[in-house]
């Protein structure tokens, strides 16, 4: 451990364990560059212990501002006190590397994101009511954790697209700074259109809550329009522009959007107000954004935008699909030219003036394409005038004509949920079977968006209920997934045994693993009833249980296995559903599934248990679970390590503890390095799990077979309150290791003065 680092585990007082220091031996050799910051590179990188991927953010010294890195280690001991569910997880510091060690987000920023797909509106609503929730749990800490660098490239999505604020508490106002050096730290990260007008103006005051409250307002902009603010404006003109009351135009927010998005804009525009003191509190603004989210509870999909590179490809088009971004020309697109009589056509489409648009509309107009391969059509479809969609539609227009992307007018018709126009295009001959680009179907939609009437209305025209997109995802996959019960049923009515159990291409899953990931009770209890089998694997190998267990859905647990779901069966990792719950911390699902057999001590391909990953994690309320039920918590994994050798090494405290009163072997040693859990909880810096050891007779001159001692380790690492429990305890400070060194000679070597004059004069 680091010099510098070992400093800041020394003031913890006791809960130092609680951030390692890791060490680049740790991750495997294979570091993936996934992203390029101002001031670093963010790698995917594994654990070699954990097999799991995290996300390491190294920073440039050469780059950053003077000492940013040295006060990120000053910041640690708030930052390790944060967990929340939409609040990123940091691991622990990599001073080797210069980086921060925390939870890999597979999904990328949401900067990213909002460049490169359409989200919905359901999407937008939730993503907003989430970043609310975690500003206000930041805020909520006594005192308030300001992040004052909250913008959308710091907002991380996970597997399946849900929020996490990541790089709080590292900007920070400090006594003495001028408001000038302040702006220029906030300017050099790139953060001009997140500063409140008060920053650069002569307020005295330092930045409080509410600097954070218009950075949020401005996110929930970018994250409705999917625009850049002030973009194209250099530093000046923003500051001019805020300092004078200016903001981004609302008017890019898309016009057809949803009553519930007028109280969402006016939240946002009191989220930027200019008098700080009328900006809401994030208490208030959640219960809001939660209310609107609520009733939009439709889950949102997007769709991957095409630019002619087939390469790209969406690693979750699964689980949203592509959309539509037909919108009616804006007025200033339109030229005024009268010339132009077939553009003068979609002008009077866009104002709603249906009856002057049926006066005017010719058969020329209707044969004429316009771009994106979109007919009048089409455009008329959007408008939403069932009558003007049949005027067109006697002007012989094809009624299957499409757009590039393959959208046909039902289509259209069906995502604006236009019920009307989808009967009239289907009595005047539109294909209900025909798809996009992607073979996404009309009933893909409609199932998708769980639009029930449409379903029906489609189904009843001769659309496929069965019928597959590219990647064999069927319209009952999509209801299954979004908790679409009603339109699952229906679907259901018209699919045979087999095609109720059929698997998606991409990941092998069946409608039942996606109710059951999502955790859809009641369509889980429909697909049973219907013959679905619940031991089905998908292409992990994971059956619906591992699923439901993993995301901790008690109430699908208990379904399954009294559906005859096997608790025996392994995932390609060796996982059993135990294993998953365990990992998770999911108590209540690990009493149920071991009160149906499951056994305890069953192995992952690494020889992990769940007592193990119990440990791991530092879930004590499933560890004692697990015990009561038969869990052995002597027993051993890879390299012969217990579970309490990977609480050590993992600094849970607290799990030691209960792993000591549960007879935990406190000297058993592992067969790499022959370390006992005293070696790893001194290799840790864990300051407490040392303690817990030694009070259940831990022997602190055990050797390892380079002949260390847990005194030589905490000499390396440079922890005085650790090097001084062990002596007080009986430590041989003349022991040598393997090279002959003492512990004294260790810290010698290791420039740890203070334990070197520990060791001279004893304790």
């Amino acid at each position: 451990m680091s010099e510098r680092t070992s400093e800041l585990m020394d003031c913890f007082d006791g809960s130092s364990g609680q951030f390692r220091d890791f060490t680049k031996g740790d991750f495997e050799a294979d570091w993936i560059k996934v992203a390029e910051c101002r001031f670093g590179q963010v790698y995917q990188v594994k654990l070699k212990l954990w097999r799991e991927k995290c996300a390491l953010k190294n920073f440039d010294t050469t780059m950053c501002p003077n000492n940013f890195y040295r006060r990120i280690i000053d910041e640690a001991s708030n930052i390790v006190k944060v967990k929340f569910k939409y609040i990123m997880s940091i691991y622990g510091l990599c001073s080797e590397a210069t980086a921060v060690v925390m939870e890999y987000m597979s999904n990328g920023s949401l900067n990213n994101l909002l460049a490169s797909h359409t989200l919905m509106w359901p999407k937008k609503f939730q993503m907003i009511h989430e970043v609310s929730m975690g500003m206000n749990f930041l805020h909520s800490m006594k005192p308030p954790l300001l992040h004052l660098n909250l913008k959308t490239s710091n907002i991380l999505l996970d597997d399946h697209l849900h929020v996490k604020i990541s790089d709080f508490g590292l900007i920070h106002w400090e006594e003495g700074m001028s408001k000038k050096s302040f702006m220029e730290h906030l300017t050099a990260r790139g953060n001009i259109s997140y500063i409140p007008p008060e920053t650069f103006s002569q307020c005295p005051d330092p930045p409080g809550t509410t600097f954070d409250v218009y950075s949020f307002g401005i996110v929930m902009w970018e994250i409705l329009t999917q625009q850049k603010p002030y973009a194209g404006c250099s530093v000046t003109t923003v500051l001019l522009q805020v300092s004078q009351g200016k903001r981004p135009c609302t008017e890019m927010i898309p016009e057809e959007k949803p009553c519930e998005c007028d109280p969402l804009i006016s939240l946002m525009q009191k989220c930027w107000d200019q008098d700080r003191r009328k900006r809401p509190l994030f208490s208030d603004t959640v219960i809001k954004t939660e209310a609107l989210s609520e009733v939009l509870k439709i889950p949102g999909p997007m769709h991957c935008h095409r630019n002619g590179d087939k390469k790209q490809t969406s690693d979750y088009s699964w689980l949203v699909p592509p959309i539509h971004e037909m919108t009616l020309p804006e007025m200033s697109d339109i030229p005024s030219d009268d010339h132009n009589a077939t553009y003068g056509i979609l002008s009077l489409l866009s104002k709603k003036d249906f009856g002057s648009f049926r006066q005017s509309v010719k058969k020329e107009h209707v044969c004429t394409p316009f771009s994106g391969e979109k007919s009048l059509l089409h455009y008329t479809v959007a408008s939403g005038d069932a009558t003007s969609v049949e005027h067109v539609l006697n002007l012989d227009a094809e009624v299957n004509c499409t757009t590039a992307r393959g959208y046909t007018p039902l289509i259209i018709a069906v995502l604006y949920r236009l019920h009307d126009i989808i009967s009239l295009l289907l009595n005047h001959g539109a294909s209900a079977t025909q798809g996009d680009e992607d073979q996404w179907t009309a009933l893909h939609f409609a199932a998708q968006n769980g639009d029930e009437r449409a379903v029906r209305i489609l189904l009843d025209k001769g659309a496929v209920a069965d019928a597959q997109e590219k990647t064999g995802w069927m319209p009952l996959h999509l209801a299954c997934q979004n908790g679409h019960e009603e339109v699952a049923r229906l679907l259901l009515s018209r699919l045979s045994e087999e095609a109720v159990g059929q698997k998606e291409e991409a990941r092998g899953k069946t409608g039942l693993h996606l109710a059951s990931a999502y955790g859809h009770l009641n369509i889980a209890k429909l697909l049973l009833t219907k013959g679905a089998d619940p031991n089905v694997i998908d292409a992990t190998d994971s059956t619906a249980l591992h699923l439901s267990a993993g995301e901790g859905h008690n109430r699908v647990v208990r379904l399954l296995l009294n559906g005859g779901a096997s608790t025996d069966s392994v995932d390609s990792k060796g996982y059993t559903a135990l294993h998953l719950a365990a990992l998770k911390g999911h108590t209540g699902i690990c009493r149920q599934l071991l009160s149906n057999g499951a056994s305890p001590d069953s192995r992952t391909l690494q020889g992990w248990t769940p007592m193990h990953l119990a440990a791991l994690r530092g879930h004590e309320a499933t560890m004692v679970q697990l015990e009561s039920q038969g869990g052995c918590v002597n027993v051993t994994g890879e390299n012969g390590w217990t579970p309490l050798h990977l609480a050590c090494h993992q600094s849970q405290s607290e799990m030691v503890a209960k792993l000591l009163a549960a007879k935990a072997e406190p000297n058993v040693t592992e067969d790499r390095e022959g370390w006992t859990p005293l070696h790893a909880a001194c290799n840790s810096v864990s300051f407490p799990c040392v303690l817990h050891l030694m009070t259940h007779h831990a022997d602190v001159n055990a050797v390892s077979k380079g002949k260390t001692t847990p005194l030589h380790l905490a000499a390396q690492h440079g922890c005085v309150p650790i090097v001084k429990a062990l002596l007080l305890n009986g430590a041989d400070r003349t022991l040598l290791d393997s090279s002959g060194a003492t512990a004294q000679a260790v810290a010698q070597k290791c420039e740890k003065g203070e334990i070197v004059q520990l060791l001279e004069k004893g304790c």
